[in-house]
């Protein structure tokens, strides 16, 4: 049992990933105005391995993979560049709030997945929720269409891939320590970008170019991995001190922050359509939330009936 007096620790780690995780969105839209999208993914794996290595050090722990936890680190690096690619793409015309607010399906994506690939057992409610969930991230995306074009379909590529990301993650969880998981997977990362950013620049396209950062430049790809890794300890030590359930609900603060940022930052304020789609995100996630917990407490109420 997770004890009372560690759970404040890990809602003040949770807060602090809603405030420094927008940063990374911050950093990835002021880095695109001159720098190209894969480098700006390369950069960030480069940074956050660089910053991972030494804390894996200075906790004594082991820098070695057995070769099922190598494959399943590469299929996490690779989830995680394809979901930061889409997103940078994104963030380099919309407004970081309707960006996020569409990633915000991946929750509602994970458990489809879960239900109809995976074949665990999810209720109507919560399927209901889903779609409710969808329909939210449709009056967001509708006039980011309108207004971006295709472009505002890139964070529902980021949703989707960080929802296999997620999966890839709960399988690791149980064999590979969260630190040095961070670190290889985004030394992994770096490694997949080499080839994309070779062949990128072979046929010239532009997103994929490689081109050296300029002037304040090195400073905001540097800003994306430092962001990165900030946030991903704090959430990895969260989640050490209280359990998921009292922070899940936290997450979406990190919305409320994209929101001020974006505004602090480049002027940004999404529409009345678009508040409407993030309330029904953020109600439908809560829901779906609140039916896990419920869930999970009968599953241990019958658990402990006598045979």
């Amino acid at each position: 049992m997770t004890r009372t007096d560690r759970i404040l620790p890990g809602v003040a780690l949770m807060i602090a990933f809603c405030i420094v995780a927008p940063l990374i969105d911050v950093a990835s839209k002021l880095a695109g105005a001159g720098v190209p999208v894969g480098v700006i993914v390369f950069g960030r794996g480069v940074v956050q391995a660089a910053l991972m290595a030494p804390v894996v050090l200075l906790m004594g722990l082991s820098f070695g993979l057995g070769r099922r936890a190598f494959r399943l680190l590469a299929l996490r690096a690779f989830f995680l560049v394809a979901s930061t690619y889409c997103f940078v793409a994104a963030l380099r015309v919309m407004p970081i709030a309707d960006a996020l607010a569409i990633v915000f399906v991946e929750p509602f994506v994970i458990l489809l997945i879960g239900r109809f690939a995976l074949g665990e057992e999810v209720g109507p409610r919560r399927l209901a929720a889903s779609v409710v969930g969808f329909v939210g991230s449709l009056l967001v995306i509708q006039p980011s269409f309108a207004a971006f074009g295709a472009v505002a379909l890139l964070p529902l590529g980021t949703a989707v891939s960080f929802a296999f990301y997620m999966l890839v993650t709960r399988t690791l969880s149980a064999s590979v320590h969260p630190v040095p998981m961070q670190f290889h997977t985004a030394l992994l990362a770096a490694l997949i970008c080499v080839p994309l950013l070779a062949l990128g620049t072979a046929v010239g396209e532009p997103s994929t170019t490689f081109a050296l950062p300029q002037g304040i430049f090195w400073l905001w790809v540097f800003c994306v991995g430092l962001a990165s890794a900030v946030s991903h300890m704090a959430i990895t030590y969260a989640l050490a001190f209280a359990p998921s359930s009292t922070l899940a609900p936290l997450h979406y603060l990190e919305i409320v922050t994209a929101v001020v940022l974006g505004y602090l930052v480049f002027g940004d304020l999404p529409n009345a359509l678009t508040v409407a789609g993030i309330a029904i995100i953020v109600a439908s996630g809560l829901y779906i939330i609140h039916r896990e917990r419920v869930t999970a407490r009968t599953r241990g109420l019958t658990t402990e009936l006598p045979a």
